[in-house]
């Protein structure tokens, strides 16, 4: 396809874009490991933060972004002309931005890095503004302005750098903005300005604040500043704007010089140097620091390792070649380059995701950090493919989120085992929150081959709700701790397989009186939030019969590993939810399933007896089999629905009435893809009815200009339903392209062998999402595309993961079986390169590989098969069949470490 706007600059990522701040709504993330979250948008608008409480530069959303005139600026006071800003932030550029004095702008941008090339031909000057986060171990962003004469004559400047200083929580943006500026205490330095507020006012009460905020710069051979401007008030001038602020316009004196101080105002980093000429053809350079440290900054320290273009240079590249190694470690090739790059972006933002959350960028779902319990898990999927390292330790911690009634603590804290129950405390449970823990799970198995995981001892949430937070128990209180207790005081734990189960054997019995899973606060569709009572999540009753059986089946290799075992413990009370190996129950009896359950929930509150049962391998997977067999039976049965059209699909919900969602309705034709995606993806669906199922969507939910829709027109507010019908339709959860569920269709697709539908949706994803006339966004994919084609919520979307899970494992066929390596391509003759191959690097049993597919016939899906596979050139003979062939671990993992190993397998027609 032909893109439009950027263009990607060679093989790394890099991409160019011109006249960037004609496009509203861009911004791009710079990040580091050590916690410090910036954003910056074609004109250096952005934010720059650690964490809700401590904001350097203004807490923002998208349209602060053209609106807040509080950005990152640079100035040049030229003799003769006035004041120019470097980033095209003064009131004059505004004013030509649609005018024939628009300035020539360019954008470059790479992992991570961002620059903006700035040119005035009047003027004779140019600015190139380069911005990163170095990795380093400071809360630190860094920005190189090097201003260059491209003119015939001396210019005389004056530069200033000009950075507001917020410093403080995002909850005094409107409340006590102005009382919070009374705690400011600013300071100046040889090499910038300072503020440390002497109290936090925010939710956490008023407390002595240690948090301090820097702006710190010097030229290019790291000279000082010549003063500073420290008070907002004073830099701007009585009438005057951050966009066109006297200080400069004027080309005062600095007010203050180094080792001053003032109280009680908003600040400014304003920092001027020295007046200087500019020959023709010559150019000066000035690096800024911004910084939020734990307490008051040590500047000498900064400006020895940071404020020199040289430092600044050498920081860059150590940047780019941390972002290269973690991007290396997952890269495609096929036919298409342009999408091989694109997937460079998507491959970031799994990352991005881990270390932002869902928070701290222009565009947020949420804004005061933390991540989400659906979230952890979903990015994590990714993660296992890029960071396999900590991913095992990461998902073992998270168990102990897990409450004993199969509910969980929604918010997971930045370190291990800190939970909230909700970010605002309210008492909601998400259905199918128990559902992605064991889909995650299950990669790591088979990625590491570590069944003894499911082994492991770990603890339970506990918290004041209790019977899926239907209920508090008064008498627990918050000094009791987080974790569950046995009746004699102990904590109590048990094995991981144990929360699994609890998980997904809960659900099942905690039914509506359609017979499905209660919808309660939500599902995965979390704008399904208005029917707790009698609602019903079709869609996710599936999603749990096929964690059923796959629970079913994976229970029973417990025997066949090493130091295998034939029985399990749990704890005795959970046993009573196996209910077929004593008393089995009548499934099709609904007041049967709820009473069995009801009596589950009083027997763990407060506490459970700590006993223990042992039970039969054996007998446990064939309960869970008897489960999920039911339910199959049970929504191919109730759940199968036609149109008076003729096209045939599954109903995904009940609403808060009990009434069917789906289906024919006097205001249009209702249908929903969530409802289809878990009953292709579990096997619910036959083959037939999937056939049928795709039909149904291309007529209901597919939409040429904006792909395909989460749901058809409802025509009507859903007040039995949720909020998201009251979104205008087009948008977010109401009939956006919404990327998450696109592409999880797609993979659903893919798992049943309808490759080229598949296909199909990912194509539409890719060329909706790279489509920058309408999408308006850096390459990557979008949370959703709105009625209108532009991305929202871009870098930070769980969709990212699953692209890429899919991409890997069921288009490129890499995936691993119970720790062995299975290669099962899905790929199309048209995704092979000119000499009829593709590749994709990856990392698997510790060992870097290429695996390299060459179809020199140019067979298409279907009609090749697995051939020879060499390994670095030494033939194999890989256990094949149909499906596709399977390497042993062992003979990945006797392979040297640190170099990469090339996997080749021949497709014969």
């Amino acid at each position: 396809m032909a893109i439009t706007g950027w263009r990607f600059q060679g093989k790394e990522g890099i991409f160019r874009l011109e006249q960037p701040e004609l496009s509203s709504y861009l911004y791009f993330p710079l990040v580091n490991e050590a916690g410090m979250m910036s954003s910056v948008s074609p004109n250096l608008h952005g934010q720059s933060t650690t964490g809700h409480n401590s904001f350097l530069l203004e807490p923002i959303s998208v349209e602060s972004l053209h609106n807040s005139k509080a950005s990152r600026n640079f100035w040049v006071y030229l003799e003769g002309e006035g004041a120019w800003s470097a980033t095209g932030n003064s009131a004059r550029q505004n004013a030509a931005l649609f005018s024939g004095e628009k300035e020539k702008t360019t954008l470059e941008a790479g992992f991570l890095w961002h620059k903006i090339i700035r040119e005035n031909g009047r003027l004779n000057l140019r600015a190139e503004t380069t911005s990163f986060v170095p990795m380093t171990n400071d809360k630190i962003e860094l920005m190189k302005i090097r201003l260059t004469n491209t003119g015939n004559t001396e210019l005389t400047i004056t530069p200033t750098a000009a950075i507001p200083l917020y410093a403080r929580s995002a909850d005094d943006l409107r409340d006590h903005r102005h009382v919070t500026s009374l705690l400011h205490r600013i300071y100046t330095s040889v090499h910038g300005v300072e503020v440390q507020p002497s109290l936090s006012f925010d939710e956490r009460g008023h407390r002595v604040n240690k948090t301090a905020y820097g702006v710190f710069g010097a030229a290019q051979d790291g000279t000082a500043p010549v003063g500073f401007f420290p008070v907002t008030e004073d830099f701007i001038g009585e009438g005057g704007a951050l966009d066109w602020p006297q200080a400069v316009v004027a080309n005062r004196r600095p007010d203050v010089k180094a080792d001053a101080d003032a109280e009680g105002y908003e600040a400014v980093g304003a920092l001027r140097f020295a007046t200087l000429g500019l020959a023709p053809g010559a150019s000066v350079s000035y690096v800024i620091a911004m910084i939020i440290s734990d307490d008051r900054i040590d500047t000498q320290r900064i400006a020895a390792e940071y404020l020199s273009e040289p430092r600044f240079d050498e920081l860059l590249e150590q940047n780019q070649t941390y972002w290269k190694g973690k991007l290396d470690t997952l890269s495609f090739h096929s036919g298409d380059e342009q999408h091989d790059l694109w997937m460079k972006w998507v491959t970031l933002q799994p990352i991005l995701r881990r270390m932002y959350g869902n928070s701290f960028l222009p565009y947020h779902d949420y804004g005061r950090g933390g991540r989400g319990w659906r979230d952890l898990w979903q990015d994590c999927l990714a993660l296992l493919v890029m960071e396999p390292d900590e991913v095992g330790h990461l998902l073992y911690n998270n168990y102990a989120g897990v409450r004993i009634d199969g509910s969980n603590a929604t918010i997971i804290g930045a370190k291990p085992g800190e939970f909230i129950a909700d970010r605002n405390n309210i008492p909601r449970v998400w259905m199918d929150h128990g559902a992605w823990p064991l889909l995650t799970t299950l990669l790591y198995i088979h990625q590491s081959g570590d069944l003894g995981f499911l082994l492991k001892p770990q603890t339970y949430f506990r918290d004041i709700f209790t019977k899926r937070c239907k209920e508090r128990d008064l008498a627990w209180t918050p000094e009791q701790g987080n974790k569950l207790l046995s009746q004699d005081g102990r904590i109590y734990e048990g094995t991981i397989l144990e929360h699994i189960l609890l998980q997904n054997i809960v659900p099942f019995f905690n039914v509506g009186e359609n017979g499905n899973i209660q919808l309660e606060g939500a599902d995965w569709n979390d704008g399904l939030d208005l029917a707790p009572g009698r609602g019903e999540s079709v869609a996710f009753t599936a999603f749990y019969a096929s964690n059923l059986l796959e629970l079913s089946e994976l229970i029973t290799r417990l025997e066949q590993a090493d130091g295998g075992t034939d029985t399990l413990e749990i704890a005795e009370e959970i046993a009573v939810l196996l209910d077929s190996l004593d008393t089995p129950l009548n499934y099709d009896s609904i007041p049967a399933k709820q009473e069995l359950l009801a009596r589950y929930f009083d027997s763990v509150v407060p506490a459970v007896s700590g006993r223990k049962r042992k039970l039969s391998v054996r007998q446990v997977s064939e309960d869970l089999r008897r489960k999920a067999n039911w339910t199959f039976e049970h929504l191919r049965k109730q759940e199968w629905i036609r149109s008076a059209e003729g096209f045939e699909w599954f109903n995904g919900y009940y609403n808060n009435d009990a009434v069917r969602v789906e289906g024919d309705h006097p205001n249009g034709v209702r249908m929903t893809l969530t409802g289809q995606v878990f009953t292709i993806m579990g096997g619910i669906a036959t083959e037939e009815q999937v056939g049928k199922i795709t039909a149904a969507v291309d007529r209901y939910l597919k939409d040429e200009q904006i792909g395909y829709r989460l749901n058809s027109r409802f025509g009507e507010i859903q007040q039995n339903l949720g909020r998201a019908f009251g979104f205008a339709f087009g948008h977010k959860e109401n009939g956006a392209m919404f990327s998450h569920m696109t592409v999880m269709y797609a993979n659903a697709l893919y798992k049943r062998g309808f490759v080229q539908a598949g296909k199909q949706v990912l194509d539409s994803v890719y060329q909706l999402s790279a489509d920058f006339e309408r999408s308006r966004m850096y390459p990557g994919v979008p949370e959703y595309i709105n009625e209108r084609g532009r991305g929202m919520y871009t870098y930070l979307t769980g969709s990212a993961s699953w692209l890429l899970l899919t991409l890997l494992t069921e288009v490129y066929g890499v995936k691993g079986n119970f720790g062995d390596l299975h290669l099962a391509p899905k790929l199309t003759a048209e995704q092979f390169d000119a000499a009829g191959e593709v590749s994709v690097i990856t990392s698997f049993a510790g060992r870097k590989l290429q695996i390299v597919y060459r179809n020199l016939q140019r067979a298409d899906y279907g009609k090749y098969q697995i051939g020879q596979v060499t390994l670095n050139g030494v033939v194999l003979e890989p256990a094949s069949n149909e499906e596709g062939c399977l390497i042993p671990r062992q003979a990945i993992e006797t392979l040297p470490e640190g170099a990469v190993h090339r996997i080749e397998i021949t497709l014969n027609a």
